[in-house]
């Protein structure tokens, strides 16, 4: 019994000695963090220290920003003076908003984007 809790311990002193001298290996091929630019702008230097986020792996920034993606979308068109969006409904919306049309253009959703436009008759 007590051979097999020294097996045990042994096996995860090793374990843990693997683990440290990969985090120390990965660290000296640290890649450069240089590279797309997020939709909020975060770039790090060479030199950053929180570019080791970014061991043995590349940034991954998604091209298509969602301000872009409502912007792309169409006004919809409402044939009376205000109308009320919630995002799509249900757990994935936000909270219901009236939007008044009276004035002239596009007008948006101020939690989502899509914009509503009074239809001329």
């Amino acid at each position: 019994m007590a051979l097999h809790r020294a097996s045990v311990v042994l096996s995860r002193l090793q374990f843990n000695r693997v683990l440290t001298a990969r985090s120390i290996f990965s660290a000296s091929r640290l890649q450069s963090p240089e590279g797309s630019i997020t939709h909020t702008g975060q770039a790090f230097d060479k030199d950053d220290y929180r570019a080791v986020r970014y061991i043995d792996r590349e940034k991954e920034v998604n091209e298509k920003f969602a301000i872009d993606l409502v912007a792309e979308e169409p006004p919809t068109e409402i044939d009376g003076r205000s109308v009320w969006c919630d995002g799509g409904g249900g757990a994935l919306g936000h909270p219901k908003v009236y939007i008044n049309l009276d004035a002239e253009g596009p007008q948006p959703c101020g939690y989502c984007g899509l914009r509503f436009v009074q239809k001329h008759h």
